[in-house]
């Protein structure tokens, strides 16, 4: 990363000694008028509304935290070099719970405290899961388009299959993913997890990593992205599937291998996949984009409900709140030097590894 020197059309002006702003990045975030937002102002904060992109550059992420002691935050790539170039911020609000965007050992490092919405979405990702397995098993989204082109396939050539019967994989057992349990036990399916630290919730059949994927009708994945889990669904692991299953990922997009996956698709060897969540997004180049018919994509939205929505903005507005009033914030994930709210007057999430050995 080179100089940052990067000037954003519309660049809003600095702020006033003595002022404080929260830069906002995520777009859901409601209105000046709202009662969360007026929680801030009250405070004498600014907030700073980010324009509204898929891509933000670390350039423009440091122009607009020019100022900013503290952030309300989506996936923006906060590297160490952003917290280098910004030694006003304090914290960073994450709106949701993966952090693999966000370098916690530098936001630590530079005094940067950085909090997650630990448990606002983990109801809207569970019924998401199920909807892309049932999407996917029963050929929704083919049949919906038939129907609007005037074509009516009610043939057995077109007939999807049963989630009733199927053996169900699911690997790591966090809070999602046994919600998902949860919600499997009523379609009669036989459940089986994986997870090297967490014990599997009662219903849920504990096995090897190697037993889960090589049994599995149904694989889903309810990882955090971490250097362990980085592309741990490759063309090795696909290849153990078992002979038309379908793989389901909700969790993180870089845990999965897309050129392989679609290999393994094309090849016949897995009946198709349902994803959430890509390597790159938006996914303009991935390799399943053109696989119509045997995928089911959606656009990073599991957790995002009406009902997420707004336990999410009451999480980050309350860890704001809290951090600069000189409370330590709810569901804190780094410990950082010179933490704000230990300045005030007034008063790690460590990642599972995945890796085993696949024989």
């Amino acid at each position: 990363m080179g100089v940052m020197t990067a000037t954003l059309p519309g660049r809003q002006p600095r702020p006033r000694s003595g002022d404080r702003v929260v830069l906002v990045t995520w777009p859901d975030y409601p209105g000046d008028a709202s009662p969360q937002a007026a929680r801030l102002t009250a405070l004498g904060l600014t907030l700073r509304r980010a324009p509204r992109t898929h891509d933000r550059s670390e350039d423009e992420l440091v122009e607009l935290l020019d100022g900013c002691v503290a952030g309300i935050v989506s996936t923006d790539p906060f590297t160490r070099a952003v917290f280098e170039a910004t030694p006003g911020l304090r914290l960073l609000s994450r709106v949701g719970v993966g952090t693999d965007s966000i370098d916690l050992e530098a936001a630590a490092e530079h005094g940067v405290g950085v909090t997650v919405a630990r448990g606002a979405n983990e109801e809207a990702v569970a019924d998401h899961t199920i909807g892309l397995i049932l999407a996917l098993l029963r050929r929704i989204p083919e049949l919906d388009r038939a129907v609007r082109d005037g074509r009516w396939l009610r043939t057995g050539e077109w007939a999807g299959r049963d989630l009733h019967g199927k053996t169900v994989g699911l690997l790591g057992m966090g809070a999602i993913s046994q919600l998902v349990a949860r919600r499997l036990h009523g379609f009669g399916v036989d459940i089986v997890g994986y997870d090297p630290v967490a014990p599997p919730p009662p219903g849920v059949r504990p096995a090897r990593m190697v037993d889960v994927v090589t049994s599995a009708d149904v694989l889903s994945l309810h990882l955090p992205l971490t250097q362990q889990t980085r592309n741990l669904v490759d063309a090795a692991l696909l290849a153990r599937m078992k002979p038309g299953a379908v793989l389901v990922n909700t969790s993180r997009g870089g845990i999965v291998d897309e050129q392989a996956l679609a290999d393994a698709i094309r090849a016949g060897r897995l009946r198709g996949a349902a994803i959430d969540v890509f390597s790159e997004e938006p996914p303009r180049t991935s390799p399943l984009l053109p696989l119509w018919g045997s995928t089911v994509l959606t656009p990073h939205i599991g957790g995002l409900s009406k009902e997420a929505i707004d336990q999410m903005v009451e999480h980050a507005t309350g860890a704001v709140v809290a951090a600069l009033t000189g409370h330590e914030p709810p569901d804190l994930v780094n410990r950082p030097v010179r933490a704000v709210w230990e300045e005030s007057p007034n008063g790690p999430v460590g990642a599972a590894v995945y890796r085993e050995e696949l024989s």
